[in-house]
């Protein structure tokens, strides 16, 4: 147990706040020594796994616990599914390599996606039309109120874009321990019609790609499009898509007729990257923060000493104009602390 700790290594942003208590768990008795050290001192409670989706905008006065479970194991249901399970503190990106290296599909839409396991059900993390509740099966959790272990399968998970019961009524009650997916051992669905994955196929010289094609083609333009965390401070997507009715959809493209909009029932999702380059957002600067040149949907600690304040300020400034521009308000991604 460690006072007045630096979170700075902990934050795919890189901003610095300290702790008032930080500690380090690798086991499920750890957690719960953790855990019970908060309750006796009557302290606010901050889980940390790969940092990839916080935003860490003034010290924490409470216990920071990084989650260290590690482990993956498999489970055979039959030739053509495997169960696969991994503890929250393994990174995604050397999971999905992992599962590509067994041969085993329906992760690799999702590569190169910062964090770690445990928090993929958090937000149902997607890209390139995949999401978490396609292979998800359950989630193993503590209960913080009851200490008790329990299961959450698909159905309770309640999934929704970028949402879950974890960030809903579950909020703060649970910590996830691991998590199980159900991935294919052959006859794989390749996914290649979202964004530029058959153009990127295509400059491989590839016609008929297998997963790790697919993985390779992700990666190629995930690098293309955004930053590395470790080399500039971001946190990946920092908005939601949103999704507004179809009739002010319709409304807006007599006003935009470039307005981009992908139609679901009455609802229509639209763009936020598109919405915050219409505004003049893209590689533009504000002091420490930025927007990012290639991706506008991506803020960016652009000098390396923005304050996470300084960070939400900027994100503000973005929403607000959004939504005199289109009358959309726009839905920050990632968890404000």
């Amino acid at each position: 147990m460690q006072e007045n700790f630096s979170l700075k290594p902990y934050n795919t942003f890189g901003v610095e706040a300290r702790s008032r208590f930080f500690t380090e768990v690798n086991t499920i008795d750890e957690l719960k020594e953790a855990l019970t050290f908060a309750e006796t001192q009557s302290l606010q409670l901050l889980f940390l796994g790969g940092g990839s989706n916080i935003l860490l905008t003034k010290d924490f006065d409470g216990l920071a616990i990084r989650l260290n479970l590690r482990g993956i194991s498999e489970e055979s249901i039959h030739e053509n599914e495997v169960w696969v399970t991994a503890k929250a503190g393994e990174n995604w990106h050397e999971f999905v390599m992992y599962c590509l290296q067994k041969n085993y599909g329906g992760l690799e839409n999702l590569s190169l996606i910062p964090g770690n396991v445990g928090t993929s059900p958090m937000q149902n993390i997607g890209a390139y039309g995949t999401e978490i509740k396609d292979i998800f099966v359950s989630c193993e959790v503590l209960d913080l109120e009851s200490f008790e272990l329990r299961t959450f399968n698909l159905e309770q998970c309640r999934f929704g874009y970028r949402d879950s019961i974890f960030k809903q009524e579950g909020r703060g009650r649970y910590v996830i321990l691991e998590v199980t997916f159900k991935l294919t051992q052959k006859n794989h669905s390749i996914k290649t019609e979202y964004g530029a994955i058959q153009s990127e196929l295509e400059n491989l010289g590839i016609e008929n790609p297998t997963i790790q094609d697919v993985s390779r083609a992700v990666i190629n333009i995930r690098q293309s499009k955004l930053p590395n965390p470790k080399e500039i401070g971001n946190a990946g997507s920092f908005f939601k898509n949103p999704t507004i009715p179809l009739a002010q959809f319709e409304a807006l493209k007599q006003q935009f007729e470039n307005i981009q909009g992908y139609p679901n029932g009455e609802m229509v999702k639209v763009p936020a990257g598109w919405l915050i380059e219409q505004c003049g957002w893209k590689g533009k600067q504000i002091g420490n923060v930025a927007s990012h040149k290639l991706q506008s949907l991506v803020i960016i600690n652009a000098t390396g000493n923005a304050t996470g304040k300084e960070i939400f300020d900027f994100s503000t400034e973005i929403i607000n104009s959004v939504k005199d521009k289109f009358g959309i308000e726009l839905e920050r991604e990632v968890n404000i602390i």
